[in-house]
């Protein structure tokens, strides 16, 4: 993001700061992804395993608004 916020301020040429824009958003959606598995193998898997159907519930939801968000 500093360089996003560098290359404006030094007035870039448009298209190469939309380029690097891209790239964070690729490393952003990457590190989504990793978080994503890490919490469905851990968190929900314990969640899902648990006899409260009260907070299966809660971890579904919570896993569908993540996942509502991240496709906007």
């Amino acid at each position: 993001m500093d360089k996003i916020i560098k290359m404006t301020e030094d007035g870039e040429y448009c298209i190469n700061i939309m380029q690097q824009n891209l790239a964070v958003i690729g490393l952003l959606k990457s590190a989504h992804q990793i978080l994503m598995e890490g919490h469905l193998n851990t968190c929900f898997k314990s969640a899902m395993n648990s006899a409260s159907e009260k907070r299966k519930q809660e971890m579904i939801e919570e896993i569908l608004k993540v996942s509502k968000l991240a496709n906007k």
